[in-house]
């Protein structure tokens, strides 16, 4: 759009209205945008000064009722909705927040092990253990409180006093009591964590004795163990689709090339699993046996020592050897010799954990069409029909190769592959496809890829068309409007200089020369000269073209008339 040419046609308009119109016009102008700076600016100040934001949610009565009470005493302006939910001013939100909680509102959020900051004098176990259970009760209600689908959680442990007689040892229990956020539910894994998660943090603390219940009193999880099943099973079942899924791609993707394409293979595979869980536990003994350890003594004597002299206590003893008394012993020689062998017999203990789904039997059944060709006549000219042609013996055996090779069959297990050759019905031979299946094919291929751009070309087109139909006829008819009114405003006598000042001299020397042979040479009028052209040119035009004439008349005078009312 030509916004100089809008501009010179608001021009022109404006200059066509009166006095009183103009004056209208620029008050009405003026309060609209003024209306409208007021409403913005009223609303930004507004909104700023009074948008609320949530200073504290969820809250107990009790503590809902301090909150107010301490807003009222700072003067805090307030809004409370469902569930105890407290409003203040965007501005004041984080003060008021930090104000309230050094005072410590609120207080039902449970306490953890902060109980423990502060020792107290003279404090016995039996309160060191109260303020452990309640720390310990306390620390899993925040981190249940933490799942998304639970608005409020408490926790109640039963610890048994420890006793040294097993037969009288008490396990813990645990019981947990959850309010769900409006419209969400608990699934079977959530309940097995919460559960978990409980008997982990509590020695001696199974699962099992965990009890779950939700705000209205029905008991979570009682269902567990079937639920568990479920999941298993549908696990199980998802695994064997998708492993057969993939066997039967293989087998496509490996006979389609020699079959003339993946439209005239079908293959369908059917594996068998064995899901059960088997830990076995072996040990070997080796019969060769090892020696751990070996001990040898030896010992060896050669040679002897002079037996000592004895005799009757007395003079003759103490005085020296006597003759008769002194030993005719020879000398000795002594050896020993012992050994000692260990024997460790060699053992080897192996345990195997078995894998997740071991496949017991596999089967395979696979149809493939055979060829087609011309068909000829007994001349062999070519009748314009095909003929079908089932494969050889030959080729079925090396595709059942290729399928057994692709698929790991194993004639052990019992697998087996059948391959059959079928003539696959066609309503159109030659081409393999009715004319509805190629444009769909087709569409498939060529347009679904680029859908992300053809939604935002159609949009281009139609702001294209709306441009084409609306906004340039608009266009088009302002303009010819502005420029009829500029065709009116221009007078229709309009000379040009050049041409007016060449008819004057014209005229002029026509004149003299008239005059000259008349005998009239006196002076003549310039003015008058130029009435009389202008007068002979517009009897020339409205002999011409006299509709013409008596619209611009028509027009002088109710432009006229408007000015003479405006008075």
């Amino acid at each position: 759009m030509d916004f100089k040419v809008l501009f010179s046609q608001l021009s022109v308009l404006y200059t066509k209205l009166s006095q009183q119109q103009r004056i209208i016009i620029a008050v009405a102008i003026i309060g609209i945008v003024s209306f409208l700076i007021f409403m913005v600016v009223f609303t930004a100040t507004k909104n700023s000064n009074k948008k609320y934001e949530v200073l504290f949610d969820s809250l107990s009565s009790s503590d809902a009722a301090k909150v107010i009470e301490q807003l009222e005493k700072d003067e805090i302006p307030y809004e409370i909705l469902a569930d105890n939910v407290i409003k203040v001013p965007k501005n004041v939100v984080y003060k008021e927040r930090i104000a309230i909680a050094s005072l410590g509102i609120p207080k039902d959020g449970g306490v953890g092990f902060e109980l423990f900051d502060q020792q107290e004098f003279g404090a016995t176990s039996f309160d060191q253990k109260i303020k452990h259970l309640r720390a310990l009760e306390g620390e899993l209600s925040r981190t249940i409180n933490a799942l998304s689908p639970i608005e409020r959680a408490s926790v109640s442990l039963a610890l048994p006093k420890e006793t040294l007689f097993v037969s009288k040892e008490v396990p813990p229990t645990a019981s947990i009591m959850v309010t769900l956020v409006e419209g969400r539910m608990l699934s079977p894994k959530q309940i097995r964590g919460i559960k978990n998660l409980v008997a982990s943090a509590v020695p001696k603390l199974t699962p099992a004795n965990v009890t779950l219940i939700s705000g209205e009193g029905v008991t979570l999880g009682d269902e567990d163990e079937m639920a568990q099943m479920g999941e298993l099973s549908a696990v199980q079942q998802k695994y064997k689709e998708k492993e057969e899924k993939k066997r039967q791609n293989k087998i496509i993707q490996i006979i389609s090339p020699f079959v003339g394409g993946e439209e005239k293979v079908i293959a369908q595979v059917a594996i068998e699993y064995d899901f059960s869980v088997q830990n076995s536990t072996s040990e070997t003994f080796d019969p060769e046996n090892v020696v751990r350890s070996e001990q040898i003594t030896e010992e060896k004597r050669e040679g002897g020592t002079p037996e000592k002299v004895g005799g009757v206590p007395g003079t003759v003893s103490n005085i020296g050897p006597v003759q008769g008394l002194q030993s005719n012993a020879g000398s000795e020689k002594y050896e020993k010799n012992a050994g000692t062998t260990n024997y460790e017999v060699g053992k080897t203990v192996q345990t195997t954990k078995s894998q997740f789904a071991r496949i017991t039997r596999i089967t395979a059944a696979v149809i493939v069409d055979g060829k087609y060709k011309n068909k000829l006549d007994t001349e062999g000219a070519n009748t314009g029909e095909i003929e079908y042609q089932p494969l050889e013996e030959s080729d079925l055996d090396a595709l059942s190769s290729l399928v057994r090779q692709s698929i790991g069959i194993n004639d052990g297990r019992g697998d087996t592959v059948s391959v059959k050759n079928l003539q696959f019905k066609r309503e159109n031979i030659e081409t393999g496809k009715d004319a509805v299946s190629q444009v769909m094919t087709m569409a498939e291929v060529y347009i679904t890829p680029f859908a992300g751009l053809f939604k935002y070309l159609f949009v281009l087109i139609l702001l294209l068309i709306v441009y084409k139909k609306v906004i340039v006829p608009f266009s088009a008819r302002m303009l010819e409007v502005s420029k009829e009114d500029e065709d009116l405003e221009k007078p229709l006598l309009d000379l040009g200089d050049e041409e007016g000042e060449d008819l004057v001299e014209k005229v002029q020397a026509m004149r003299k020369k008239v005059e000259d042979q008349l005998g009239v040479a006196d002076g003549y009028n310039e003015d008058e000269l130029k009435h009389d052209i202008l007068l002979e040119k517009v009897k020339a035009m409205m002999s011409d073209s006299p509709e013409e004439i008596a619209a611009l008349l028509e027009a002088l005078l109710s432009e006229e008339a408007e000015a003479t009312d405006a008075k």
